[in-house]
Parts: structure tokens; sequence; C-alpha cells
């Protein structure tokens, strides 16, 4: 038999370890000396032990270990299975928050795109076609409630444009759509913010499916933000096979 500190030592655990494990029920001691409290373990503790770390180390939490322990085989395939699903997600979350990341550091702009999803909306909007960007200006209200444009990057001739006005006679209605948004701070203009959401979808091979949607908001206290949304999906890979 080996007194706490003896398993400790054999095993490369702490002997705060050991007793947070007495305490939750996961590995109780052989027997305990009712006179001076110390904990006695033998051969079937240690083999539970390293049972226990070895689940560990199979990326499973301790909640769950203290249920699989005396499992069934396959029941412990079955979480093995959930759990490698589980750490695959999360390699890949982790792996485009650090792209994105990187491409901040190496491109800076002055947005931050987030990606969502967004239910269908109707518009009433009077349509036009513009050949350079600073006719908005001239022909928009200051500023107007909602902007689209049918554009896929910098402008480099004639594009269309529309506004939401309340003598519009054209009804739009934009489908469910998978969007990249991004606030435009208020040190940037929109111009600018526009240019910088094009290239970040280029970067990211993004192709865009529908107009730019520029809404302009005012809060209770006067306060406005412009927000950019632009619909777009992922641009297929020529060298993959159909």
């Amino acid at each position: 038999m080996w007194r706490i500190g003896q398993l400790a030592r054999m095993v490369g655990v702490s002997e705060r370890t050991l007793r947070h494990y007495d305490k939750i029920g996961l590995l109780i001691p052989a027997t305990t000396d009712r006179t001076t409290g110390y904990r006695w373990y033998g051969v079937t503790e240690l083999s539970r032990l390293e049972r226990i770390r070895g689940l560990q180390r199979l990326g499973l939490p301790l909640r769950q270990i203290a249920d699989l322990l005396d499992a069934p085989e396959s029941q412990l395939r079955q979480a093995l299975t959930e759990t490698v699903a589980t750490l695959r997600r999360d390699i890949a979350t982790l792996t485009t928050t650090a792209a994105h990341a990187e491409d901040h550091l190496t491109a800076p702009t002055s947005i931050l795109p987030q990606q969502t999803r967004v239910g269908p909306r109707r518009l009433r909007v009077h349509r036009m076609t513009l050949d350079h960007p600073a006719q908005l200006a001239a022909l928009c209200p200051s500023p107007p409630a909602t902007l689209l444009t049918w554009l896929h990057g910098n402008p480099a001739g004639t594009f269309t444009a529309a506004l939401t006005t309340e003598d519009a006679t054209e009804h739009l209605t934009l489908p469910p759509r998978t969007v990249i948004r991004a606030v435009v701070p208020p040190t940037s203009g929109v111009i600018r913010a526009g240019q910088d959401l094009f290239a970040w979808l280029h970067r990211h091979h993004l192709t865009i499916t529908g107009p730019t949607i520029e809404d302009h908001l005012t809060d209770a206290d006067g306060a406005h933000a412009t927000i950019l949304e632009i619909p777009c999906t992922p641009t297929p890979d020529p060298s993959r096979p159909h």
C-alpha cells in the first residue's frame, strides 16, 4: 500500500489532484486511517488512476471520465468519436480565427468584417445608372436610409444603384442570404470602408452574389452609424473535380 504522497510521485500527479479525485468520487483510497486521516492506495487504485490519466490524454473531461471508467468498450468508443468530432470543429474554428488575425496583420483595414445569415428583406427603391460614385452625393438625401449598389469591386465604369425613398415605385425583395457585414468606424469614410471590404472578400475567396447594402442608422441620442452588408458565397475552386 502507498500513502498519497508516494502514489503522487509514482504517477506524476500532485497530492492536491488526488485529494480532488477523492472529493468528487473519481478515485477513492483503498482505506483511510480514522486516527491520522492518511489515505492509502493499492494496485487497484493505481490502475484506476492510470486509466483516468489515459482518458484525459484522449481529450475527455473528468465529468465524462467518471461515467466511462467502468463502462463497456463500445460506450467509450462512442464517447471518443464524439470527442474527436468536437475537437475537429474546434480546430477548424481556431484555424479560421488565426487566419483572420494574420490577414489583419498583413493587410490592415479600417473594418472588422463578420459573416452572418440574414432573413428576407423587402424594399421600395428608386433605381438608377451612374458613371461614378461621386454622383451619389448629389442624388442621395442626407443621408439616405438605405443605398444599394450592384458592384463587384471598385467601379471601373457605369454601375447600378438604388435608393429607398417614400415615392419609389419599384418593389425589391432580397432573399435569405449569407452576408459579410461591417460597421464603418467614425474615423473612416464609407468609400474607404467599401474598398477595404471588397479587398477582404477577394482575399478570402468569396464571390459577391447580390447588391451591397449601405444602411445609415441613427439612435435615440442622435448618434449615427453606417453598416455595409454584402451577400456572398465561397468562390468555386477550379482545381477541384465537380
